[in-house]
This record gives structure tokens, C-alpha cells and sequence, in this order.
């Protein structure tokens, strides 16, 4: 059997995904980070970005965070985000207005929320 992590990602109000996965990338304020089985124990700052998660089945889960933490040990993941959303839970025609509200009123936190957004509906590039 493939060595895999538990992931839960959680958001202040509810779970957002529980299960097993090989590989998970997020931003964190140290840049861009990748945890596989094994990886060392980590605590880091997670920054408004794309969550990717590889699952053990061979699917991928994206989901748009917006701060909180991550911490790793034992092969245990979680993801403590004050807002995450699921990929398939966005409504891609919202996001996009607000991101062109957001815009026009240069907002740069609710442009940047409504980019992390759209990316990771478009599978977070």
C-alpha cells in the first residue's frame, strides 16, 4: 500500500475536506510548500491562495483559501483556514464580479479573494 497523510482542511465555520491524499500544496508566507507522507513536522502561516490535494483514489481536490494555518505531523495534515471554499462549491460568474468590483474600488484584499477564487476553479494556476 502507498504511503498516504490524513488531510483535514477546515474552515472557521465547517469541514471542508476530509480524507486521504499522497501529495497537498499551499501557499504559506515562506512561498509555495509540497507534503507527502513522511515529511517533517511543519507549522506554517497559510497566505490567500490555492490548496491542491492529490487524493489517494488518483483524483485532485482544489479548494481557494484565505488565511489560517497548516501543521504536519505523523503523517496528519491539517489545514485551519479562516475561509476555504471548494473548487466546485464557487460560483465562477460571482467571483468575477466582485473581482471586477473590487477593482474598481481597488480593494486589493477583495481582488486578490476573488482571483484565488477563479484559479482555483480554472485548477489553481
Amino acid at each position: 500500500m502507498a504511503a498516504e497523510l490524513h488531510v483535514e482542511m477546515v474552515a472557521a465555520d465547517r469541514s471542508v475536506w476530509s480524507g486521504k491524499a499522497t501529495l497537498v500544496i499551499a501557499r504559506t508566507t515562506s512561498g509555495d510548500i509540497g507534503v507527502m507522507p513522511g515529511h517533517q513536522p511543519l507549522l506554517g502561516v497559510l497566505e490567500s491562495g490555492p490548496v491542491t490535494i492529490r487524493t489517494s483514489e488518483g483524483g485532485t481536490v482544489i479548494a481557494a483559501v484565505h488565511g489560517g494555518f497548516i501543521s504536519f505531523s505523523d503523517d496528519k495534515l491539517s489545514l485551519l483556514a479562516e475561509i476555504a471554499e471548494l473548487s466546485d462549491e464557487i460560483d465562477v460568474k460571482r467571483a468575477e464580479r466582485a473581482l471586477e468590483r473590487a477593482k474598481s474600488e481597488a480593494d486589493a484584499a477583495a481582488e486578490r479573494r476573488a482571483d484565488v477564487r477563479l484559479r482555483a476553479v480554472a485548477g489553481g494556476h
